[in-house]
């Protein structure tokens, strides 16, 4: 599989979100059949993609709005006296097991499991009820029937069969399926909490960095991931910068790390910024299992799980903003927490940046691209241009200066199909999936 190039063909999807409702999450079930979003409102749409055209072959299966759900709602901690935003922070798919599909969609506070499956038949003939539902007269029934199933419309049910909840102090940031498709985990600030997915009145708690003293308090965890393969082991990363590896077999409370994975600093790039910026936003594991993904502010770095001391591989997301962090830090940008993705294959990687820009880096040829999602340069089945931000000095024409981004278009969110060159890109609120051109 290799990197989409420049000629990147473009699908165009723009759901209609009110500006409220941002996208705050964008996950592919494990075959890449049906692509989810989450938003600021507590809405899911998932969208399903078409079976491929027999009149036009080279054409692939486009993504169609399956279902639409409201996962949460607004509520209120009354002992705190806090309002619990209806956000969605993160959506994970279970593989599928029969016909219908499940997900786990959280919120701050509470995880939910949801089932979405199809109907196209319905029950007709009742004994007891008439054909408006309502309950018939015993002394009117003189025969037996037996109901029959009478073909209908398909509709699409979301309903929730579990609500994992009452287990978080902090804000879930963070949600992870075992591979032994039995148990998950969720994260909070300070606190990681192993579930079963049957069990919803009770968890444990694998991790805990909270002080005796919250005066104390250094770092928050950021995110966590199981790792694929193998159900004893997680990772999670810490607004320090660090990410650190645990083995559940080791102890029921994983206070103490197997792998402790950070790069040293420099002290001479040393600044004021430099705590904020080394805080990892994302951290994924690659496919295989073998290397692991972070991101930080300004950088993407690849680390081999067998290499502790320095990662394997660092890629500058957008160091052309390292001399506008006093005024990112004013306006609160420095604090966006961004997104990382694998291809299918972990050749290529890719991350969003600012002004609607979103990155991608191929590890085997060192190359990389920078490509821009808005609806002007998106018109479906055109080509992506590549772009460029230039630092001072001249400007060519198709070059854009740093000093004209627009911090307020920031691609935070971005999944990657499991086995084909697809990408869906959450811009604020519009929703972007592009594939490879086809030949």
């Amino acid at each position: 599989m290799t990197m989409p190039r420049a000629q990147s063909e473009v699908t165009f999807l723009c759901v209609s979100y009110l500006p409220a409702d941002i996208i705050s999450t964008v996950e592919f079930n494990p075959t890449g059949e049906l692509l989810a979003t989450g938003d600021k409102g507590g809405r899911v749409v998932v969208f399903q993609r078409e079976q491929e055209s027999k009149n036009q072959p080279h054409r692939r299966g486009e993504y169609n709005v399956y279902s639409t759900f409201q996962s949460h709602e607004p509520e209120f901690d009354y002992l705190k006296s806090l309002e619990i935003e209806e956000k969605i922070n993160k959506i994970r798919w279970l593989p599928q097991q029969n016909a219908a599909y499940f997900l786990l969609s959280t919120n701050d506070k509470t995880v939910k499991l949801w089932k979405i499956s199809e109907r196209d038949k319905r029950p007709e003939g009742y004994n007891l009820k008439d054909e408006e539902g309502r309950i018939r007269d015993p002394a009117t029934i003189t025969a037996l029937r037996v109901p029959v199933l009478q073909p209908m419309d398909l509709m699409v049910e979301a309903t929730p069969r579990r609500v994992f909840s009452n287990a978080h102090t902090y804000h879930i940031n963070s949600i992870s399926v075992s591979n032994d498709y039995e148990t998950y985990m969720s994260t909070d600030d300070l606190r990681i909490n192993l579930w079963n997915l049957e069990i919803t009145n009770q968890s444990f708690n694998i991790v805990d960095i909270k002080p005796a003293n919250m005066e104390e308090l250094t770092e928050v965890i950021t995110a966590a991931e199981f790792h694929p393969n193998q159900c004893n082991t997680f990772i999670y990363s810490s607004s320090k910068g660090s990410i650190r590896l645990c083995d559940m077999r080791a102890s029921a409370l994983c206070d103490n790390h197997s792998k402790f994975f950070e790069e040293p600093e420099d002290p001479s790039n040393r600044s004021f910024f430099s705590e904020i910026i080394s805080s990892i936003s994302d951290v994924k594991f690659s496919h295989s299992g073998r290397y692991l993904m972070t991101r930080d502010y300004l950088t993407v770095k690849v680390w081999d799980l067998n290499m502790e001391s320095k990662p394997l591989e660092t890629y500058q997301v957008h160091d052309y903003l390292r001399s506008k962090l006093c005024s990112l830090y004013e306006n609160d940008c420095i604090f966006d927490k961004f997104e990382c993705v694998w291809n299918g294959s972990d050749s290529v990687i890719m991350t969003g940046s600012y002004n609607n820009f979103f990155r991608m880096f191929d590890r085997n040829t060192k190359r990389d691209v920078t490509l821009e999602a808005s609806r002007e340069n998106s018109k479906p089945r055109a080509i992506l241009k590549p772009r460029k931000v230039c630092v001072g000095g001249k400007r060519r024409k198709d070059e854009i200066s740093v000093d004209s981004l627009d911090f307020s278009k920031k691609i935070l969110h971005t999944a990657w199909h499991p086995s084909e060159n697809i990408i869906a890109v959450a811009a604020t609120n519009n929703l972007y999936i592009f594939q490879d051109k086809v030949n």
